[in-house]
């Protein structure tokens, strides 16, 4: 098809395909070069590109040449196309490379053509295969429930938090992948319930939904040109899907109490209601008066708390160090 003159070095062209992407779905230049190459050739005969390509009226060999049988292959100018295996071709790029370097042969353009990309998200896929594989074959992973977990995902969320009070973005990308795993893990969990099943892309699908729903200046015909408008319009239909009988219905009692106290604060003022503040006598009540003022002031009580108790250790670590005795060495 391509061939010239004997001495016409050719061309190799190695094709590889993103496995996180279906077989077959191969971009216009990778068809185009199956179907204009002289040869084509794959080492596995289970290769999963291999019934489309067929399929498609490719002839593929089922070849593991060398690096010098594919240069030979070469001759004469003609195309050889090697469809790479999953875990690459790293013996036969080796030893192309060892030939080029060598300066003793004349080589055949290399080309590496991808046939597919990864698309943006594609390792959750890999993050998914791989706590099913996890839950399987793990000893402790496999006997674990959601009750057995609930208290690492509240750890979880809070090195998140630290983590984004601290600035650190390494850690940042760490434990926001740590809470990743906790979402994962549990709707892997799920999927084993006799009853009520649920897997990893119900639960996708569930949050998509929603955020569909809550997001009509998005994804519909409203209108919000502020972060008010938008709070507004979030409110709104959240109201109309939960249907609460309390502006107290979801939330959680169980989180920390200057969290709870600004949260029934925001529910309050939100809701437009006139409720004073209970009476009594002990740190609690005043504790709930500040923090209520906080939410009022737009402070997250939480978050300030936490930021006074890293000036106060830090002020720890300070007075410790003045105090430690002074090492001597002899």
């Amino acid at each position: 098809m391509n061939a010239d003159t004997p001495d016409t070095p050719g061309r190799i062209v190695l094709l590889t395909a993103s496995h996180r992407v279906a077989p077959g779905l191969l971009s216009w230049p990778a068809w185009r070069t199956l179907h204009a190459a002289d040869r084509v050739l794959c080492a596995d005969d289970a290769h999963p590109q291999l019934p489309y390509l067929r399929e498609a009226g490719v002839t593929v060999e089922i070849a593991a040449p060398i690096a010098e049988e594919l240069v030979g292959a070469c001759a004469g100018g003609a195309t050889v196309v090697v469809v790479a295996a999953g875990e690459g071709e790293g013996a036969l790029t080796d030893g192309l490379a060892r030939m080029a370097g060598s300066g003793r042969v004349a080589m055949p353009d290399l080309e590496l053509l991808p046939g597919s990309y990864d698309l943006p998200g594609a390792r959750l896929l890999d993050l998914v295969e791989v706590m099913d594989r996890i839950r399987r074959a793990c000893p402790w992973s496999s006997q674990q429930t959601h009750k057995g977990l609930a208290k690492y995902g509240i750890e979880e969320a809070y090195e998140l938090v630290e983590a984004i009070e601290d600035g650190d973005r390494d850690e940042l990308r760490e434990e926001l992948g740590d809470v990743l795993l906790q979402v994962v893990f549990h709707a892997r969990i799920a999927q084993e319930h006799e009853e009520e099943p649920f897997s990893i892309d119900d639960v996708a699908g569930t949050i998509v939904d929603k955020l569909i729903h809550r997001h009509p200046h998005v994804f519909g015909e409203e209108r919000a040109e502020t972060p008010e408008e938008v709070k507004e319009h979030w409110l709104r239909t959240k109201a109309i899907e939960k249907r609460r009988a309390s502006v107290t219905d979801g939330v959680p009692l169980g989180q920390p109490g200057l969290a709870l106290a600004a949260k029934l604060a925001s529910r309050v003022r939100n809701a437009g209601l006139d409720v004073p503040l209970p009476s009594g006598d002990g740190l609690g009540y005043e504790l709930l008066a500040l923090a209520v003022r906080a939410e009022a002031a737009g402070v997250d009580p939480e978050a300030a708390l936490r930021a006074a108790g890293r000036a106060y250790r830090d002020a720890i670590r300070a007075a410790e160090a003045a105090g430690a005795p002074d090492t001597v060495e002899e």
